[in-house]
């Protein structure tokens, strides 16, 4: 096919959906204004648009609009069995944004969302007050980037900077923030705090290549994760998911070989790992929307969750951490094993 017959798709953002009810908060008015020639539509609710039937993920993909709404509650969830807590009693996450810039093929969101358009709520405050009250019961372990890629976009959203801001007004709070983005000159925009770990996913090159579409490479991760570490932030890095490639050996003990060659082992605060695995009712609506091989897979199910199946996931695990345990003590190793024992 040549150029002139590819179809023409929008740029992302070209078209900003904004609900009636968040269109006048700040936040929604600074985003509006970073895209002064877009086509601005009202809404009475973003489900209108993100939630209408019949929608074609995949296609969104290469022209995403952005949509700005008003959260009705202040989404702060326990922490799914198929996400790690890495020792935390009370485990939570959040999401103010929905969907991410990145395009990786094996994402749940593809199972999660029937749209593939990007939801920001714009009345984060919320979040924080709803935070407050519950740490004046507790202290809280919370994830506020598993639904997206909040360092990909911070220059958009500034959502960070804010998270921030609010971390560092309570120490009994903990954040995590996940991350695939290579923004190193972003992330050292914002402060070092001891109560924020910046969560680095890792993956072979070949995984990067074949299945992370729009990510930074490997490398490029790598030198914000060494720079993030030089600044005095706590890292954590996430070789999850595992993915049962051809010779994944080879793949994976070179990533480790690379990753320790960049990143002081020492200044490492512990690492994750966990096999893919995907809740049922995701995985019916990715075979769905993205047939890819990764999908396609033929999964164990258990508990809900479609992973590789105790043998398997054994191998997979078992090779990574006897590897691990090259560079690292075993206690700072935390791995997500089964549904019966996440």
């Amino acid at each position: 096919m040549n150029d002139s017959a590819k179809p023409a798709y929008n740029k992302p953002f070209s078209h900003i959906y904004v609900e009636s009810a968040a269109k006048d908060h700040p936040r929604a008015k600074r985003l509006l204004a970073r895209f002064p020639d877009a086509v601005v539509i009202e809404c009475r609710d973003y489900k209108e648009i993100f939630s209408r039937p019949r929608q074609r993920p995949a296609v969104q993909r290469n022209s995403q609009a952005l949509l700005l709404a008003r959260s009705k509650q202040p989404a702060i969830h326990p922490g799914a069995a198929v996400c790690q807590s890495f020792g935390n009693e009370h485990f939570y996450y959040t999401s103010n944004v929905m969907n991410c810039v990145f395009d990786c093929e094996y994402c749940y969101l593809q199972g999660m969302y029937p749209s593939s358009h990007l939801v920001i709520f714009v009345n984060l405050e919320d979040t924080f007050a709803e935070i407050e009250r519950m740490l004046a019961a507790h202290p809280m372990y919370v994830s506020v980037s598993y639904d997206t890629d909040l360092l990909a976009i911070e220059a958009l959203t500034g959502f960070l900077a804010d998270w921030c801001a609010f971390a560092a007004e309570h120490p009994t709070l903990l954040l995590e923030v996940r991350t695939k983005a290579a923004a190193s000159g972003v992330l050292s925009a914002l402060p070092v705090l001891p109560n924020i770990i910046w969560a680095f996913t890792l993956s072979p090159q070949t995984v990067v290549q074949r299945y992370e579409h729009r990510t930074p490479p490997l490398s490029a991760r790598l030198r914000t994760a060494a720079k993030a570490l030089s600044e005095g932030r706590k890292i954590r890095l996430c070789f999850d998911p595992l993915l049962r490639i051809p010779d994944f050996r080879t793949h994976y003990r070179e990533l480790f070989r690379e990753t320790f060659a960049t990143l002081p082992p020492q200044g490492i605060t512990d690492v994750s790992l966990g096999v893919f695995r995907i809740g049922r009712d995701y995985l019916k609506a990715m075979r769905k929307n993205r047939p890819c091989d990764v999908a396609c897979y033929p999964y164990e199910l258990s508990g809900g969750v479609y992973h590789y199946g105790a043998e398997k996931t054994a191998e997979l695990l078992g090779f990574a951490k006897e590897e691990l345990k090259r560079y690292l003590p075993e206690e700072k190793l935390f791995l997500w094993e089964s549904p019966e024992n996440p």
